[in-house]
């Protein structure tokens, strides 16, 4: 029990401590909650606690308690009694208590004789105060490890936004994507294990897979205990922070027992609770396997059902609430989950299918649960007084005789009122229909009951749809909202497309492509500049963006950050796709209207969902399409690295090597930039997978036609920045794609040029030396038409061929080298000879190639990105290198002071060009990979240097200081401290070192002698060395040891780890780099230098005086027409398609695959096997039945045999034994279960509902049994209610005095009010008439205004429903119709425009509002002229006993769409009041209209033969 003594103020340094007492200073406690108009600091808090969900098992941060310590007083209150009253009962102990409940210590010292209550008695409503709470924070269970969670103590009468506030900011927990709330037995009950596990295993299943938060009572017994331990199971099943489940109880709290533990002002950071449920008594107390408690004070202590109204409001007020996610907004949905329950949970149910709130009832569970799910399979009217009270005594057995005849009756009532809404009501049963698993029971339910919620158009549709995106449960869409029951449009589905695309949703993204999503159609310029704009800011790509848009506002010098449009998209992809593509976005020009600076709509998708809707129903010329939707999205997916979604995308594409291809390249990119280990590993991963998936359809092309699949690597891909297939494989460095097969076999056609490839590289060689030999036939053409074609023609084809043009170019090289050789070591005078001359000729015409290979732009890039493309490859630069070393020595050549420096520099020139020769050894299988050992191994010996010039630095200036004193020649320094020491490493160890071998005729004493090194500090007497030679010896061995020992061998070891890592992939490499020798040869002029100057004016004449642009050679860049690209392209898609079959048949076929599906297999067949048994069980219970029925009809036979035996004068000599059964009754139970069909109650339902409209006045239950006037009922003792009209100058009299009875005649006029009914003459009892339908529970006129009949009229105006081109639409053959409905202030429904006529008015007063005064006398006329559909009794909530509605419903239809009446009519409903609302809605049974009017609207639809 608390301890309610007087508090003191605590200290903030007592923050952490558990507080006993509560703070009673006057000056702490602020106003009420009722005295505040804003909460304060509400908005404030919000943006100082972190959004981010944080978990209860992790403590709270100092700024989370700060946050709460201020934020929490301020806005929620307590409750506590301010008047002691004593009642006549007492507590467990025997002393006196107050009627609060709690004992008179417990209490305030002021409560005891408040003298303003002095003589009342205790009235809650006045006797208790809300003050700020004292009792919040973390509570930690004591005993139970780490289990922590939050508390909080509020009033009963708390706002639902201030604790939803509370839990979404404060808590930090995310908005829930569904609310599940449980509610039953709360006491312990006994259920059957296997109905136990399926229940916890669904319940957690569901919450954990759509984020759901689960509402319980919070207490540790009953209901509320299975759920703790089912999430208490699963939690530590998964092991993982994220796993948890988010588990509200909401208690009383003068019910929670070793509550004064959770009392702290403060707050309790964390309040130690003890969970005792041996020494709890009536209390309870917490379950520690709930995250969350929610405690209500209403200031008593120890009653029960405190917390079931703020329960209520609370949930009804999150179930109004939106959740955005992943660009799907929802409003959260909520069901009610029941197991086994009292009376109490009748109530509840009742309550949630009144409000429209699905519920899930657990047969097997007990009491409650069973008792309505053995009669939801009946009609409503074989659902009989007698059949509950029989299963109350079948199912609460221990209780029954509790259950008094009237409160049978209103359980029966409520039971009726509960089937009758069944599109509301699931009944979970094991093993139904195969069905075993409650996750997904309750999502049916969810959407059975939005399929049966009125709704205008396909809202309930997309509403469901929403839901199973959001839940990421694309089984519940593919089984319950993608059916025959709706035909989908592909426009439909794009909203939902694009926010599965934005939450990584890739099966349901599969899953809307399988149905019918158009790419093309799906994706323009404003989708993909919204979905880069919803990128995670974690992905690198995003911050790459940000950092142009960065650079982009810098630039403009804007205060304000720019959008993201597509043009900086494309400017971050050309950086990872390589310098040589072209834009994929190009950037608006500013002289035109900017496609993408449209500013693009949040894309909102909202119950209504029309925001995003409308970003896809833009008319044709606003709408922009982009060129290769599949690419955009693919790029999109690719570059955050979302496997699964870029896989599924990437099987759409067209152009599937140039995409896969593209993928690798961008994600090795970004693999170099990303930090996050994990993240790169999978980049590359992924990057390996799509180079394979690349060569897998390239393979299948080429073993189907080498001719089209070498045009697929030369194709230009327009889509992919007007490139190449293999220029992307270079780029990317996908060597396993460049050395395929058929890649090679390409390039080898490349090199040969014109002629076979199998012709000797003998021939070639001699027809280079003796060409006459190509009229002889020793060179073989591939086209067969250049053997018997001229010489000219076969010289041209032989001497442009790269191998031709190669081996020229060798031979030319070696000629240089040779020339260049002879005059260094021959020639060189001061006055050039001739030979010279030709050498610095030949060296120009190799400048003249340099620079044309560097201007030489066939593409358009530039000259910045083609002299970046220059200067990237190696062997250029060491071109240049060289070239820049000879004209340096040229120079100096040509000065006479410099001749000697300038041979100098000329030899170090020829040694440049000597080293170029290995590039030509590239194409040789044999010497080009050691060339790339040879490359490789510098690297290493690059950075092996930095080691080594540690040791030699150290070693020698430690040596050059101990042996020589101040040398100051630099030259020597350096010989003493690097080149000495250096050459120790390979064996010449310097002798005067150990001073044993010192000779001083070797050095120069005092170090004046430029050639030699000056001599070590010797003895002035005999000229010996004193350093000390041990010293340097020892410095000496560890020197060695290191160097030629450790050093030397790790360089051996990195040498053969390079060999062995380069020789595995020798084959692959070579042929890599082979690629690049071909085309440098394919695009080189045919002449070898000098004749080259040739070639190279010819080109200066075609550019420079012809201004013909430079054309790329065809063979490695070729564009094609449209339709031979659009036929390639399909031929590859074809072949893709066999691809991915063929994969997945692989992997059908892999061992491990086999094992999973074997296993798969074995489980399913376990609850196939488990399954069985329960249909046997349930199959042997449907025989017994059987058998019993007929025991029981031989039974009935035998006693009608019997008693006409008896009639005709056979008498039975003994005892006549019992004919029948004793489950007689049981069995006809059974019976009516099993029928499907139910028949329509005759009698008034919306008359009935227990609450009546517009006030708190409960009906007296009425089941349907009970209902005529004939019937006997005994018990009826109706309320009586009658409501004042103040606004109605004709009503009848509010008391129902008989005086004032009796001035009202019925069955005729009454003065101007009509009191006939169309039914007849109705009885009239004690001066009031009784309804002609029966019973309603209620006497008076209810808010009616007349007893009697109060008549009415209801038209029902329709026309046609049509398209643009005027046809009518139809659905099944029938014509649908269109209906003018309305929606009057004040009022949240839809209802045909009409209503209570006044007395004496011929139009109703609604239907006035509607039309303007000028076309009442028209109106009338049409409803003259109309039809004629209901005239009668109205089921309507306003009936009472003794007050009815009767209306008279006309059709008025307008069949034809040039309708004169229509046009005017029309006309006049534009000028209505504007706070009406008026539409056109299309009519079927969802209309959301009140369920009285749908019976009218189904009439018409009935007369017209239309369909409803």
């Amino acid at each position: 029990m608390a301890m309610r003594g007087r508090c003191t103020k605590v200290l903030p340094s007592e923050l952490n401590k558990v507080c006993s007492e509560r703070g009673d200073d006057p000056a702490t406690h602020p106003r009420r909650m009722s005295d505040f108009e804003v909460v304060p600091n509400l908005q404030q808090s919000s943006s100082s606690v972190s959004k981010s969900r944080r978990k209860a098992h992790f403590p709270s941060s100092s700024n989370e308690k700060e946050n709460l310590i201020s934020w929490i007083p301020e806005n929620i209150r307590k409750k506590e009694c301010t008047y002691f009253v004593e009642s006549s009962q007492t507590s467990d102990s025997g002393r006196i208590m107050c009627e609060c409940g709690y004992l008179r210590e417990q209490h305030l010292e002021d409560a005891a004789k408040p003298p303003i209550f002095l003589g009342k008695e205790w009235d809650p409503r006045t006797h208790v105060r809300e003050m700020p709470t004292d009792a919040f924070g973390d509570i930690h269970f004591r005993g139970l490890g780490q289990k922590m969670g939050k508390y909080v103590r509020v009033s009963s009468d708390t706002p639902p936004w201030v604790i939803y506030h509370l839990m979404t900011h404060h808590w930090g927990l995310d908005a829930p994507n569904l609310l599940i709330s449980v509610t039953g037995g709360a006491k312990n009950f006994i259920m059957k294990p296997r109905l136990k596990n399926i229940l916890r295993q669904g319940l957690v299943k569901v919450a954990q897979t759509t984020g759901a938060w689960i509402i319980t009572g919070g207490s540790h017994a009953g209901v509320m205990k299975q759920v703790g331990e089912a999430v208490r199971d699963f939690t530590l099943s998964c092991g993982h922070k994220d796993s948890e489940i988010v588990t509200i109880g909401i208690a009383t709290w003068g019910t929670v027992y070793n509550r004064e533990s959770l009392i702290c002002p403060m707050g309790g950071f964390p309040a130690e609770y003890v969970l005792d449920e041996e020494n709890q008594g009536s209390l309870s107390c917490l379950d520690s396997n709930h995250s969350h408690f929610i405690l209500v004070d209403d200031g008593t202590h120890g009653r029960y059902g405190v917390e079931i109204p703020l329960r209520t409001r609370l949930e009804k007020f999150i179930s109004e609430q939106t959740k955005v996610k992943g660009g799907v907004a929802i409003r959260i949905p909520i069901v009610c989950v029941v197991l086994e329950g009292g009376p109490g949970t009748l109530d509840t149910i009742y309550n949630a299918i009144t409000n429209g709130t699905p519920c899930v009832i657990v047969e097997g569970s007990g009491r409650v649960a069973d008792v309505i799910a053995q009669v939801a399979s009946l009609p409503v009217p074989k659902i009989s007084i007698a059949l509950i009270q029989k299963k109350l005594s079948m199912f609460f057995r221990d209780t029954y005789e509790q259950f008094t005849e009237g409160r049978v009756v209103e359980w029966t009532k409520k039971i009726q009122d509960i089937v009758r809404s069944r599109q509301l009501l699931t009944i979970f049963r094991e093993g139904k229909y195969g069905q075993q698993d409650v996750d997904v029971a309750i999502l049916q339910a969810l959407f059975k009951a939005s399929r049966n919620q009125d709704n205008f158009g396909h809202e309930n549709w997309d509403y469901q749809l929403r839901l199973a995106v959001a839940w990421n449960r694309v089984d519940i869409a593919r089984s319950e909202i993608f059916t025959d029951d709706h035909e989908w449009k592909p426009t439909d589905l794009h909203p939902v497309m694009a926010a599965a695309l934005i939450s990584n949703k890739p099966e349901f993204v599969k899953l809307f492509l399988e149905q019918g999503v158009r790419l093309k159609e799906f994706v323009t310029w404003d989708t993909l500049v919204y979905l880069y704009d919803n990128m995670a800011p974690s992905c690198l790509f995003h911050s790459k963006l940000q950092k142009v848009l960065l650079e982009e506002r810098e630039h403009t010098a804007s205060s304000k950050m720019p959008r993201i449009q597509l043009h900086h998209v494309s400017q971050v992809l050309r950086e990872l796709l390589g310098r040589s593509t072209q834009p994929l976005y190009p950037k608006p020009k500013h002289t035109e209207r900017p496609r993408l600076s449209i500013p693009v709509p949040h894309i909102n998708l909202n119950v209504q969902g029309s925001s995003l809707r409308s970003l896809y129903k833009r008319s044709a010329g606003r709408a922009t399409f982009t060129m290769d939707p599949v690419r955009d999205l693919l790029i999109w997916a690719v570059v955050q690295n979302h496997r699964e979604l870029a896989e599924i995308i990437w099987a759409q594409s067209q152009d599937c090597i140039a995409a896969a291809l593209a993928c690798s390249k961008i994600l090795r990119e970004l693999a170099k930039e990303e930090e996050d280990t994990d993240t790169t590993e999978d980049m590359m991963a992924l990057a390996e997978e799509y180079e394979r998936k690349a060569i897998g359809v390239f393979t299948d092309c080429y073993r189907k036609d080498e001719e089209r699949a070498q045009k697929l690597l030369t194709r230009v891909s327009e889509a992919w920045g007007k490139t190449t297939c293999l220029q992307l494989a270079l780029e990317a460095k996908n060597m396993n794609f460049v050395s395929h097969g058929g890649v090679q076999a390409f390039l080898t056609r490349v090199w040969w040029g014109k002629m076979c490839v199998d012709n000797g590289l003998w021939r070639v060689i001699a027809c280079m030396l003796f060409f006459p030999l190509l009229y002889s036939g020793l060179i073989a053409f591939r086209e067969k038409r250049l053997q018997s074609l001229g010489c000219l023609t076969r010289l041209r084809a032989f001497f442009t061929a790269p191998v031709v043009i190669f081996h020229m170019n060798i031979l030319s090289y070696f000629t240089f080298l040779l020339l260049f050789a002879y005059v260094l070591m021959v020639d060189f005078q001061p006055v050039p000879s001739w030979w010279e001359y030709l050498l610095y000729f030949w060296l120009f015409s190799l400048v003249c190639e340099e620079i044309r290979q560097l201007l030489y732009d066939p593409d358009g890039f530039g000259v910045v990105k083609m002299a970046s493309l220059y200067f990237k490859d190696f062997w250029n630069r060491l071109d240049i290198c060289a070239i820049l070393v000879f004209i340096t020595g040229l120079t100096c050549r040509l000065i006479p002071s410099t001749l000697y420096p300038g041979r100098i520099i000329l030899s170090l020139a020829f040694t440049i060009f000597c080293l170029r020769l290995m590039h030509i050894f590239t194409v040789s299988k044999t010497l080009g990979p050691k060339i790339i050992i040879v490359k490789r191994m510098m690297k290493d010996v690059f950075f092996f240097l930095f080691l080594l010039a540690v040791w030699v630095v150290s070693f020698g200036v430690a040596k050059q200081a101990i042996l020589i004193h101040n040398e100051e020649r630099v030259e020597w320094l350096f010989r003493g401290v690097v080149y000495h020491s250096y050459l120790t490493i390979f064996g010449q160890i310097p002798s005067y070192i150990d001073g044993v071998n010192f000779n001083i005729d070797q050095c120069s004493p005092n170090g004046t002698d430029p050639y030699k090194p000056k001599c070590p500090e010797t003895n002035e007497d005999n000229k010996k060395p004193i350093f000390p030679d041990w010293l340097t010896v020892i410095l000496l061995c560890l020197y060695l040891l290191f160097t030629n020992i450790l050093l030397l061998n790790l360089l051996i070891a990195m040498f053969n780890y390079t060999f062995q890592q380069v020789q595995q992939h020798t084959d692959q490499i070579w042929k890599f780099q082979r690629h690049d020798l071909i085309a440098e040869y394919h695009g080189r002029p045919p002449a070898p230098p000098p004749f080259i100057l040739l070639n190279h004016l010819q080109i200066l004449v075609q550019r420079v005086l012809l201004r013909r642009p430079a054309a790329c050679h065809r063979r490695l860049k070729e564009k094609l027409e449209k339709n031979e690209e659009a036929a390639l392209l399909s031929w590859e898609m074809y072949l893709k398609e066999n691809y991915l079959q063929n994969q997945q048949c692989q992997e059908k076929q892999n061992t491990e695959q086999k094992i999973r599906d074997i296993a798969q297999r074995v489980d399913i067949l376990a609850e196939l096997l488990d399954l069985d048994r329960v249909k046997r069980t349930g199959l042997v219970e449907q025989r017994l039945t059987s058998l019993e029925d007929q025991v029981h009809q031989n039974a009935q036979a035998l006693r009608w045999i019997m008693q006409a035996l008896q009639d005709h004068g056979f008498s039975a000599s003994g005892d006549v034994p019992p004919a029948g059964s004793g489950k007689a009754l049981e069995t006809k139970e059974f019976e009516l279960e099993r029928k499907p069909e139910e028949s329509q109650s005759s009698y008034h339902v919306l008359a009935r509902n227990l609450l009546y409209p517009g006030s708190h006045i409960r009906r007296f239950p009425v089941p349907d049994e009970k209902v005529p006037w004939e019937v006997d009922f005994t018990l009826y003792d109706p309320p009586t209610y009658s409501a004042e009209h103040k606004d109605m100058a004709v009503q009848d009299p509010f008391s129902l005095s008989l005086e004032s009875l009796l001035k009202i005649n019925y069955n005729t006029m009454d003065g101007l009010i009509d009191r006939q009914s169309f039914h007849g003459l109705y009885t009239v009892q004690d001066g009031l008439p009784l309804n002609p339908m029966g019973r309603t529970g209620l006497r008076g006129r209810g808010r009616l205004h007349c007893f009697g009949p109060n008549h009415a009229l209801h038209p029902v105006v329709t026309r046609w429903r049509r398209n643009l081109d005027g046809s009518i639409i139809r659905k099944t053959l029938k014509k649908m119709l269109e209906v003018l409905v309305a929606q009057y202030p004040l009022s949240d429904v839809w209802a045909l425009p009409g209503g209570s006529l006044e007395p004496g008015e011929t139009l109703p007063l609604k239907l006035k509002w509607i039309l303007r005064r000028e076309f009442w006398p028209q109106f009338q006329n049409l409803l003259k002229q109309g039809t004629e559909v209901h005239k009668g009794y109205l089921d309507d909530p306003r009936n009472t006993d003794n007050a009815w509605v009767e209306t008279v419903a006309v059709s008025v239809h307008f069949n034809s769409q040039n309708d004169v009446e229509m046009k005017r009519l029309n006309s006049f409903l534009q000028g209505c009041d504007p706070e009406l609302c008026i539409r056109w809605q299309v009519l079927d049974k969802r209309i959301p209209l009140h369920a009285n009017h749908k019976k009218l609207l189904r009439k018409v639809s009935t007369l017209l033969d239309a369909y409803y």
